[in-house]
C-alpha cells in the first residue's frame, strides 16, 4: 500500500510539544500541514516553537536557512476543524481523555472527505474505543509517536477492531515516508512499548524493595553492564514519578490486575512526597545545585590480588578454586551445591568491549582471597565488579527475562510479531537490543530457567513463564 502523497494536505489538531513535532515532521516530508488548536492562540505559540527549533538546526549546520524556511512555508494556522475539508490525513494530539478525543474525531468526520483517514497519537486509550461512535471506524487508525516527534524514531501502527487493513497499510507507508520506522500492532494496553517497558521499572524497583541494591548501583549494571541508555531509577525520574506511575496503575488495571504489571509502594510512597524526579528537584536521586552525585557500589581490589587466569564474566570457567558461571536463575548456594565446589555466578552484561560493568555474587564457601582475584580479573579485562547478595537471575538478567517474556506474551496475543517488538523497543525508547532478539541471542532456555527458577524460590506469579515463551524453548 502506498503513502499519502505530498501533495496530500495533513491536518494537526493540538500544537503542544508532540502536535506541533508531528507538524514539523510532515511539513519537513513536503506535505502542506494544517495546524490547528482549541485554545485560543495556541496553534500560533506552536508554530512559532517550531520555527524557533529549525532555527537551532541551521545555527547548528544541520539544515540550511532554505530548508528551515520551506519547512515552515508549508505550515499554516488555521481556527477552526471544518478548515481540514480537504486534508487527507488528520492527526490528533490532544489531552488523553476518551469523551474529548470521541468528539473532536465526530466532527473531523463530518468535513473530511469519505477517503481521508483519522490518526490519533494516543499512548494510553483504547484506539477501539475512541473509533466507536464514527460512521466509518474503518478508516481510524492510531499513529503513536515519541517524544520529540522530529528525533525519535519509532511509529506505532495501532490497528482497533475496526480498522481497515488498508488503511494501517497507508498510515504504515506513510511513517516509512516520513523517515520513520513503523510498525504495527493491535489496540491492547500499552500496545508494544508501554507494555513491554514496564518490566524494565517494575524489576528495578522489586529489586530495590528486596534490597538487592541501592538505586545508583542498579542504575550502574543496567548501563554500564547491559547497556541500557539510561537506568531504569534515572529514567523514572525524568520521567516523572507522577506520570510513571500513573501508566503502572492503568496498565494494571487494564489487565485485569495482572501480577506482572503490579504497581510499587515504593513509587507511590514518592509520588506521596512529592519527590517527583526532576521536575520536583528531587525523586531516587536529588537534582538540587550542589547535590552529590549518586555512586555505584564497586567491590575494590586488595593489594596484591593475583587475578585468577581465565577468568571471564560471560563464560563458564572452570578454575583450581572456584567455577565461575553465568547465572541461569540458580544462585551460587544452589549452583555449588550442584557443581559440588565453591562458585561465582555472574551477570548477564552486553559483552565484550560494551559493558565496563559486571554484577556477581559468591557462594558461601568461597573465600575472600577468590574474590579479591575474581575482582582482580574483572579488572584486567575493563570491567568494574559489583558484589551483590545471592539472588536468583541477579540483575541485568532477571531484567533481561521479564522484557522477554512479556515481549513472547505479547506475540502469542496477537498484539505485534516478534520482530516488532524487538524493532519498538530498540528504537522507542533506545534499547541496546531487541529483548527477544537478544533473549534468543543468550539461549532461550537460559531464560526460561531464570523465571522458573524465580518463580519457585519466590511463589510470585508476576514470573510466571510466557505459553510462548516455554514452546519456543522447545523449537
Amino acid at each position: 500500500m502506498a503513502a499519502i502523497g505530498k501533495s496530500g494536505v495533513v491536518g494537526i489538531v493540538g500544537a503542544g510539544t508532540m502536535g506541533a513535532g508531528i507538524a514539523q515532521l510532515a511539513a519537513a516530508a513536503g506535505h502542506p500541514v494544517l495546524l490547528y488548536d482549541a485554545w485560543d492562540g495556541a496553534a500560533e505559540k506552536g508554530r512559532a516553537r517550531i520555527a524557533k527549533g529549525l532555527e537551532g538546526l541551521v545555527k547548528r549546520g544541520r539544515m540550511t536557512e532554505a530548508e528551515s524556511a520551506a519547512i515552515m512555508a508549508r505550515i499554516a494556522v488555521v481556527t477552526n476543524p471544518e478548515a481540514f475539508a480537504g486534508a487527507a490525513l488528520a492527526i490528533e494530539a490532544v489531552v488523553e481523555d476518551l469523551e474529548v478525543k470521541r468528539k473532536l474525531f465526530a466532527q473531523l468526520e463530518a468535513v473530511m472527505g469519505d477517503d481521508a483517514i483519522l490518526a490519533t497519537n494516543t499512548s494510553s486509550i483504547s484506539v477501539t474505543a475512541i473509533a466507536r461512535d464514527l460512521r466509518r471506524p474503518g478508516r481510524f487508525a492510531g499513529m503513536h509517536f515519541f517524544n520529540p516527534a522530529p528525533v525519535m524514531k519509532l511509529v506505532e501502527v495501532i490497528s482497533g477492531v475496526a480498522t481497515d487493513a488498508a488503511v494501517a497499510a497507508t498510515v504504515f507507508a506513510t511513517a516509512e515516508a516520513w523517515g520513520k520506522v513503523a510498525v504495527h500492532a493491535k489496540s491492547t494496553p500499552g500496545f508494544i512499548v508501554n507494555r513491554v517497558a514496564r518490566a524494565y521499572y517494575a524489576e528495578a524497583l522489586r529489586l530495590y524493595e528486596e534490597r538487592v541494591a541501592d538505586p545508583a548501583t542498579l542504575d550502574a549494571l543496567m548501563t554500564e553492564g547491559a547497556g541500557f541508555r539510561m537506568g531504569p531509577f534515572a529514567l523514572m525520574d525524568l520521567i516523572g514519578h507522577d506520570v510513571n506511575y500513573a501508566v503502572s496503575q492503568s496498565v494494571f488495571s487494564a489487565y485485569y490486575q495482572e501480577p506482572r504489571f503490579r504497581p510499587s509502594v515504593v513509587q507511590l510512597e514518592l509520588v506521596n512526597a512529592g519527590r517527583l524526579g526532576r521536575k520536583s528537584g528531587r525523586g531516587f536521586f536529588d537534582y538540587a545545585e550542589g547535590a552529590a552525585q549518586p555512586v555505584a557500589v564497586t567491590e575494590t581490589v586488595e593489594t596484591g590480588a593475583v587475578p585468577l587466569e581465565g577468568a571471564a564474566a560471560d563464560r563458564v570457567c572452570d578454575l583450581p578454586a572456584v567455577r565461575i558461571h553465568p547465572t541461569d536463575g540458580r544462585t551460587a548456594r544452589m549452583l555449588a551445591r550442584d557443581f559440588a565446589r565453591p562458585v561465582i555466578v555472574t551477570d548477564l552484561t552486553a559483552g565484550r568491549g560494551i559493558a565496563t560493568r559486571v554484577g556477581f555474587a559468591a557462594s558461601p564457601d568461597v573465600p575472600d582471597r577468590v574474590v579479591a582475584e575474581f575482582v582482580a580479573a574483572m579488572g584486567a579485562q575493563g570491567l568494574s565488579a559489583t558484589r551483590l547478595p545471592d539472588w536468583p537471575g541477579l540483575v541485568a538478567m532477571r531484567t533481561l527475562a521479564m522484557l522477554a517474556n512479556e515481549g513472547f506474551e505479547a506475540v502469542m496475543q496477537g498484539v505485534a510479531d516478534e520482530t516488532a517488538v524487538d524493532a519498538a523497543m530498540v528504537n522507542g525508547v533506545n534499547y541496546p537490543r531487541g529483548p527477544m532478539g537478544w533473549a534468543r541471542a543468550i539461549g532461550l532456555g537460559r531464560v526460561l530457567a531464570v523465571l522458573d527458577s524465580l518463580q519457585a524460590l519466590t511463589g510470585d506469579p508476576r514470573y510466571r513463564a510466557s505459553l510462548a515463551l516455554r514452546l519456543a524453548v522447545g523449537d
